[in-house]
């Protein structure tokens, strides 16, 4: 996919909407990639990372020591950089909008004197309040100053591990999207990892009351640890063999803090399932071969209220899709799943 014409990212910064116990303003860091001049775009794409990433992970472009600096140019100012492993700068070129999030906490946001204020509901409270704010400017013609007002514009959710997870408990809330892109993630949780605490729970939601205390103990009362990339287990995280170099040099941009409480619930089995079963709009659920979402074909039975579920298995793929070969196939497959399932004008009976 051609890539010209998409520049660097304007970072906008959004008032979280909240006002958190002992806590002042505080901000959310958003970067809004658009289409080439002269396109007129097709939808918001609302994009959130996973856990231990910040809003980088979709634009990855690797340093030039790391053999980056090899693509055609995109615009002035970025003359040179490789954009293959960019999922925000591939779908701009396609004519969408791109919103990459840093969550409370994390990247440029504001981070809280109290992290443990950090959990899932207040995330995705926080998620609600600046999604409008930037909807509302992107309607209006305030956002971008290249963009004419988008009266019309609509929104599909994206995310990625813990950023999947996040958009489904939006979604199920608030219903913002007109659907739903979710990499990486299953309702499965991750059971190999699970604290005692938690273990022999069969509700998930009866877990959820339980994830701050639970959380302190497996992050040694650290609210915004670090995870190392060196650490036993992870290389299919970070990037395995087969994953290219310059995309895992690419990613060190990317990898932040862990934000303890939505890692822990990421981890419950059934972890956001009831919510997943109130999503009715198109869902496409993207996945490595080699991810860590248990038997790929059972995944779309958690979406039982939507009546139009993808799956795509990515062979020789591991959990940080965007660094291996078939990235091109995914960024391929997505823009042909938005123009059918969001695009497209109903045909009438």
């Amino acid at each position: 996919m051609a890539m010209a014409g998409v520049g660097s990212p304007l970072t906008l910064k959004f008032d979280c909407g909240l006002q958190l116990p002992g806590e002042g303003a505080l901000q959310i860091a958003v970067d809004l990639f658009v289409p080439p001049a002269g396109i007129v775009p097709r939808a918001l794409l609302w994009c959130l990372p996973g856990g231990n990433m910040n809003r980088r992970y979709y634009d990855l472009t690797p340093p030039a020591d790391a053999g980056g600096g090899d693509s055609i140019p995109t615009a002035e100012g970025d003359a040179g950089l490789d954009t293959s492993f960019s999922f925000a700068r591939t779908m701009a070129a396609q004519g969408f909008v791109v919103a990459s999030v840093d969550y409370l906490g994390l990247g440029d946001s504001s981070k809280p004197s109290d992290g443990w204020l950090c959990t899932p509901d207040t995330l995705s409270a926080i998620n609600r309040n600046v999604h409008d704010a930037l909807m509302t400017k992107l309607r209006e013609g305030r956002a971008y100053p290249q963009l004419a007002a988008l009266p019309d514009l609509r929104s599909v959710g994206v995310g990625h591990s813990m950023g999947s997870m996040m958009t489904i408990l939006q979604q199920a809330a608030h219903a913002p999207h007109a659907a739903v892109l979710l990499l990486g993630f299953s309702t499965r949780g991750l059971p190999e990892y699970l604290p005692p605490q938690l273990k022999g729970i069969d509700d998930p939601l009866a877990a959820r009351p339980l994830l701050i205390d639970v959380a302190k103990k497996m992050y040694g009362g650290q609210p915004f640890p670090v995870i190392h990339t060196a650490r036993a287990g992870n290389s299919e995280l970070f990037g395995s063999k087969k994953a290219d170099p310059k995309g895992v040099a690419a990613l060190k941009a990317a990898t932040d803090c862990m934000l303890p409480v939505p890692a822990t619930l990421s981890m419950v089995p059934g972890n956001v399932a009831p919510e997943a079963a109130l999503i009715d709009v198109p869902v496409f659920l993207g996945v490595g071969g080699r991810d860590m979402v248990g038997p790929v074909h059972q995944l779309p039975l958690a979406f039982t209220g939507s009546s139009d579920v993808t799956l795509l298995v990515l062979p020789e793929t591991g959990h940080s899709h965007f660094l291996f070969a078939t990235r091109a196939q995914l960024f391929r497959r997505v823009a042909s799943w938005l123009q059918a399932a969001v695009l497209s004008e109903p045909v009438e009976a």
